[in-house]
């Protein structure tokens, strides 16, 4: 019984609002593994914004990729991860961190965190993860 997810489905899944736990490869010790707000419109890349000084920018620059992966919290289960090269920029600040905190906390949280964070944004980076390869399951399936 395949359990896999069709490509629609996957990119449908990637593109709805869910916490995403990256992995960084860390030399001769396990990945470094952290939870992240992302943005995905199907077809595309994957993006989300660090900071500049950040260890998980650090790593990801050395590594060069990264793996994302997002989950359902209650059952059935579903999932998605995607690995692949990064590339890295300078945020957009409507596009790639107003948007995002509105589409995490909502329209006044998000404006309300906009507020309390604007110092910490300075020098961050806009990571794009460029999905190679897909790995999914749906136990809605079964």
């Amino acid at each position: 019984m395949p359990l896999a997810m069709t490509r629609s489905e996957r990119e449908a899944f990637l593109a709805e609002t869910h916490v995403a736990v990256i992995s960084i490869a860390h030399g001769d010790r396990g990945p470094l593994t952290v939870p992240v707000w992302y943005t995905y419109e199907p077809g595309e890349a994957v993006r989300f914004v660090t900071g500049g000084t950040s260890r998980k920018l650090r790593l990801i620059r050395q590594a060069g990729r990264l793996s994302l992966c997002v989950q359902t919290e209650l059952a059935p289960y579903k999932y998605v991860s995607v690995e692949g090269p990064v590339t890295l920029g300078t945020p957009e600040f409507e596009r790639d961190v107003r948007q995002m905190a509105v589409r995490y906390l909502g329209e006044q949280l998000g404006e309300w965190y906009l507020q309390k964070t604007a110092a910490e944004r300075v020098g961050t980076v806009l990571v794009t993860l460029h999905p190679e390869r897909w790995l999914t399951v749906d136990y809605s399936k079964m």
